[in-house]
């Protein structure tokens, strides 16, 4: 009997130690897998034996096959790792976007600036056909940059656009996976041994999903993992799964969203819930950065046109005409391809909607704006969340909106004076004559004048100005009587400050005596006159970009230039550092879960080594039974 237990205990030992073999060398094999668990072999004593006179031990048993897993260290390298890759996403994106608003001489502002410096030569040389044709060469070259520019941001919709579409194929394939290993974790569940590479394998998809999205994992009793994105909405769930698609954003077709399968219903995932992964990082970037990077560029665009053509529409061209538009105004209610402000959700009922002009360019903010129902009708800005009634539009940021009858409440709009306005920005002036360099009136003095005031400048404001009347100072009143103008007949006077009279202002220098006279008149030689090109190079460093309410601030198209490359830059830098320092925590987080359930060589050599000794010990065991056994046969015989 006693022969038989030596070599039962024997064999324990053996299997005891030829498993500890087989799982360090599975431990040595399997070193540079990712995500790879470190398994050990649980050993326990082998309950002994009662023989009246004592107990005697019966050797060893496998207990188990264990794997070095931490929950909390494995759930943070997930978290960490997703809110590293949603980082590194946008900062990588931004970075592209930086390279769109270029410093230097490869700048919007700089071209525009040689834009006004060349009207410089045409106030020199108005009737000049050389310097005209110039003006004309820098204008089509900012109007490149502009639109140049909008294709680029183009492009980069378009790579959001092919990255999320990459990444949400990617997510459904990771999610069909772990539900495939989920069902066979689900059929092992009454095993006594879970399965523990397929439990490593279900991490690492887990792993590599977290990635693309934020995860919350929950595990249930039969041994599955119930996986949820977007604030609780479910994409893995036992053995099923639901689909992500990429569709068409609902309030602006040229932007795109992320939709989850739900039944026969298709619905919108909000990105702010999203906050992590590719996927976010993707949305982020497209809602948030390229959209400002829109706006602050059409915002531009449209001062930018808008003020040059209106101060074209003020002066006569070499042909005694009003000048035409010098760039193409896409604000033109009635032009053909003019931009589309306004923008319907899907969901609308009805095809009515209301109509944006803008009224104001100076004023239209690098904004966009949300025009829904809530007891009245509200226009919200997406920037800040600040909301204005419909009647203070035009004073507050530049547009105002008729609203059609009977427009269904449950509907909604977005508004975007300036989203895509650069990408419509063109030349459309190609004949050197039609630069109107000339002021359709003139002032002079009256020879009887006693006074010391004398004309300064003459401004013409509107395209309709009166070009036909005269002025008389009254000093008892200190005032000018308007003689001939049709809405005029008196204006006060105020050193420094110009004479509105019909459309024109006239700035004159000193002070005027008791009758003294100014009289307005047609230009008769407009190839002789450079008012208007004067007033035109007064643009160069006139507030004509996001003026406020009461038309107070603004910026110079140059410096609205310099502070749209700051914005992005504080974007770029701060995403950067964001990126940098989440990377570095997600690395962390790793070398904590590495360092926990990783393979550490240096160690399973020196485990197989003591197995090694422990199998070769354990036949010696064997062997020495095999000895008594023979003893007792040939002692029986």
């Amino acid at each position: 009997m006693g022969s038989f237990s030596l070599l039962n205990i024997g064999s324990r030992a053996m299997t005891a130690s030829y498993t500890a073999l087989q799982t360090t060398g599975h431990n040595i094999a399997n070193a540079g897998v990712k995500g790879y668990s470190r398994q050990t072999v649980e050993l326990t004593t082998a309950e002994g034996q009662n023989t009246g006179a004592g107990y005697l031990g019966r050797g060893v048993k496998v207990n188990a096959v264990t794997r070095a897993h931490d929950e909390y260290l494995a759930l943070e390298a997930v978290n960490t790792k997703s809110v590293a890759a949603m980082d590194r996403t946008r900062a990588v994106s931004l970075r592209r976007l930086e390279e769109v608003f270029s410093p230097g001489e490869n700048g919007i502002g700089y071209a525009a600036g040689q834009f006004f410096n060349a009207m410089v030569d045409v106030a020199s040389r108005p009737a000049d056909d050389a310097t005209r044709q110039v003006v004309l060469a820098r204008a089509a070259e900012a109007a490149d940059r502009f639109s140049g520019a909008s294709d680029r941001m183009d492009a980069m919709q378009q790579d959001v656009e092919a990255g999320l579409r990459d990444g949400v194929e990617q997510v459904n394939s990771l999610a069909q996976s772990i539900a495939r290993i989920n069902q066979k974790v689900q059929s092992l569940q009454g095993e006594a041994q879970a399965p523990l590479d397929l439990l490593d394998e279900r991490e690492r998809l887990i792993s590599a999903l977290s990635e693309k999205l934020q995860l919350n994992t929950v595990k249930d009793e039969d041994g599955s993992i119930a996986i949820f994105i977007a604030g609780g909405r479910p994409l893995v769930m036992g053995g099923s799964t639901r689909e992500l698609s990429v569709i068409a954003d609902p309030l602006d077709a040229k932007r795109v969203a992320l939709a989850m399968s739900e039944g026969q219903a298709v619905r919108v995932l909000d990105d702010r819930l999203l906050a992590g992964g590719d996927l976010s990082g993707f949305l982020q970037f497209q809602n948030q950065d390229l959209v400002r990077g829109r706006v602050l560029l059409g915002q531009m665009a449209s001062a930018f046109v808008d003020s040059v053509n209106k101060q074209q529409s003020y002066g006569l061209n070499l042909n005694s005409q009003f000048g035409g538009d010098l760039f193409f105004d896409f604000h033109d209610p009635v032009a053909s391809g003019r931009l589309a402000m306004v923008q319907a959700a899907v969901s609308n009922f009805g095809s009515t909607a209301p109509s944006l002009t803008v009224k104001d360019a100076s004023k239209l903010q690098a904004d966009e704006y949300l025009l829904a129902y809530d007891g009245a009708w509200k226009v919200t800005s997406r920037s800040n969340g600040k909301e204005f009634a419909l009647t203070s539009l035009p004073s507050e940021v530049g547009f105002e909106l008729s609203l059609p009858p009977g427009l269904d409440t449950r509907n909604r709009f977005l508004l975007q004076p300036v989203t895509y306005a650069a990408g419509l920005m063109r030349r459309v002036l190609d004949v050197s004559a039609g630069i109107a360099a000339a002021s359709p009136a003139v002032v002079n003095a009256g020879a009887q004048n006693r006074g010391t005031a004398s004309v300064s400048t003459l401004k013409v404001t509107s395209s309709t100005p009166d070009t036909t009347f005269s002025l008389s100072y009254v000093a008892s009143t200190n005032k000018f009587n308007v003689t001939g103008a049709a809405t005029v007949t008196s204006v006060d006077w105020t050193p420094g400050a110009p004479l509105s009279v019909a459309g024109v202002e006239i700035h004159l220098n000193g002070q005027p005596a008791n009758g003294d006279t100014f009289v307005v008149s047609p230009t008769t030689q407009p190839r002789q006159n450079n008012t208007n090109a004067l007033a035109m190079v007064a643009l160069r460093d006139a507030s004509l970009v996001g003026k406020s309410s009461s038309g107070a601030g603004g910026s110079t198209i140059t410096d609205a230039y310099a502070s749209a490359m700051a914005d992005i830059g504080v974007r770029v830098q701060g995403a950067t550092t964001k990126s940098d320092i989440s990377t570095a925590v997600a690395d962390q987080s790793e070398r904590r879960r590495a360092s926990d359930s990783g393979v550490n060589l240096d160690e399973e050599a020196a485990r197989l080594l003591q197995f090694q000794q422990a199998y070769q010990a354990s036949a010696k065991v064997l062997q020495a039974a095999q000895s008594v056994f023979d003893t007792l046969l040939q002692a029986a015989g």
